[in-house]
């Protein structure tokens, strides 16, 4: 069947716009069919936005929805004053936390919230001042206009914090269930760290999102087969740039299945390569007599991104 775009009109989207965004958003969810129907049909509320690519995972119990559309920006200063993306967004946000309750959902990725993480990469001639500019924007439609608490990361946060640094003061690597899952709200009705936008109080039916911008990244996910998570979280420990090894790689161990721990980088491809993260880890785990699989990228690349967004979108020659 074809999607619902195929048959409808489009609204014309003119080729004097020159600078693009894309936004990762990160929803705690991917078991519950009727929530990510609802979720998806609130995406198509714009045709001038474009999710070009979704990857969810059953034992991660987690989706992520790449979109893509323009933003216009005010030429005497800069700041971006309007992106269709921002109402989608929103939509997308609001139908997520009327059909998801983050006190009955688990899985194996850590989370803190129902809408985890936002991730904006400016494309064509944006800027990441402009990015960071409708990120803040976003921030506050969700920490102001929905009273969930929001952190700030990299280029949206004043002294660019890392999104590692906040999860890391808030527990959010540290598994707290059996069974390495993630369940339940993990987050105390108050936060012992003051959010960057809205309520320090937290819903534990939604709980807390943070919300950054960073140049274009990929993820890549590398099987191993163990149930040995300890043995596989050094492994990852020693590929990340934090731990030493590969620069700008991003890395955690979960557990994926009966017989399998899961690798899941985020890395760089200006900098380091996905073949060169599966190699470090097939030498490391081979010492510890460990298999690896052939890993898989989780992403399509930045040159692909614009590409499959004109594609679908509807240009005014």
């Amino acid at each position: 069947m074809e999607p619902d775009h195929a048959n409808k009109p489009k609204p014309k989207l003119s080729n004097t716009h020159s600078k693009f965004i894309a936004c990762k958003l990160y929803i705690s969810e991917t078991r519950n069919a009727l929530a990510v129907d609802t979720i998806e049909r609130a995406s198509k509320t714009d045709a001038q936005v474009v999710i070009v690519s979704q990857l969810g995972d059953y034992h991660y119990n987690r989706i992520r929805y790449t979109l893509v559309s323009y933003i216009a920006d005010n030429t005497s200063t800069g700041e971006v004053i309007y992106s269709p993306i921002r109402k989608v967004l929103l939509a997308m946000i609001e139908a997520a936390f009327s059909t998801i309750d983050l006190r009955s959902h688990s899985g194996t990725h850590p989370r803190m919230g129902v809408v985890d993480d936002l991730s904006f990469h400016p494309l064509g001639k944006a800027t990441m001042e402009d990015a960071a500019s409708l990120a803040k924007q976003v921030a506050s439609d969700i920490g102001n206009g929905l009273q969930v608490p929001v952190f700030l990361y990299a280029a949206a946060h004043p002294t660019g914090k890392s999104a590692g640094a906040i999860r890391r003061g808030l527990a959010y690597y540290q598994p707290n269930h059996e069974g390495n899952q993630w369940s339940g709200s993990m987050l105390p009705d108050v936060l012992p760290v003051k959010p960057d936008v809205g309520p320090t109080h937290v819903s534990h039916e939604r709980g807390a999102t943070t919300v950054g911008v960073t140049p274009w990244i990929e993820g890549y996910n590398i099987p191993v087969l163990s149930k040995d998570v300890a043995t596989v979280r050094r492994i990852t420990r020693s590929v990340s740039g934090r731990g030493g090894g590969l620069p700008t790689v991003q890395a955690l161990a979960l557990f994926h299945g009966d017989d399998c721990t899961e690798i899941a980088c985020l890395l760089d491809p200006d900098h380091v390569s996905s073949y060169q993260v599966q190699t470090v880890v097939e030498q490391i785990a081979g010492e510890q007599g460990l298999e690896v699989e052939q890993g898989y990228s989780t992403d399509i690349t930045k040159d692909t991104l614009l590409d499959k967004y004109f594609k679908i979108a509807c240009i005014d020659n």
